[in-house]
Parts: C-alpha cells; sequence; structure tokens
C-alpha cells in the first residue's frame, strides 16, 4: 500500500451519541473513511497519523435516506464509518485538535 492512499483514507472523525458511547465503554473512536477502504488501511492510517496502537477496526456501511421532493424520489449518499478501538492507554482527543 503507498502512502498517498493510506493518507486519504480518514476523511473525518463521525461525532454522535453513538459515537461517544462506543468510546466510554470500548475507548473506540469513530471515523467517516471512503467508501472503497479495507480494515488494514484504516489501521494503519489511524497508527499512522495519530501515533496511536489500534487493537481492532469494525466497518458499517449506511445507506442514504431516500428524500421525497416535488420532482420525485432522491436517494442522500450513503456513508461508511470505521469503528477503531483503541490499546490500553491509547486515546485521541478531538477537542484539543480545534
Amino acid at each position: 500500500m503507498n502512502q498517498e492512499r493510506i493518507l486519504k483514507v480518514l476523511v473525518a472523525p463521525h461525532i454522535s451519541e453513538k459515537a461517544a458511547l462506543a468510546g466510554d465503554a470500548s475507548n473506540a473512536v469513530v471515523f467517516r473513511v471512503t467508501p472503497t477502504a479495507t480494515k488494514l488501511e484504516i489501521k494503519r492510517a489511524v497508527e499512522l497519523l495519530f501515533k496511536v496502537k489500534v487493537e481492532a477496526v469494525q466497518v458499517s456501511n449506511l445507506k442514504g435516506k431516500l428524500k421525497r421532493n416535488r420532482h420525485g424520489e432522491n436517494r442522500r449518499p450513503g456513508i461508511k464509518k470505521a469503528y477503531v478501538r483503541l490499546a490500553e492507554g491509547h486515546d485521541i482527543d478531538f477537542a484539543l485538535a480545534e
């Protein structure tokens, strides 16, 4: 895997109530990733960018919602999320980054 591809895998952190609960329960962080990203690429990208040790990665594909308007039906784009579980003692704090 080349370095450029790994650096483009992570799109943004996914901040939600469910993501906060996952972080509290199992030391996990949730990211939005590119649709073609694999678990190994996600793991390497997080370890490279944030200098942390990753234990496991779980991936979830979410379909876009079907919305109606005056022209008919449109589908919003879907997203791919990655739940990244960090090793004991490692942490990523997004509040410090802003």
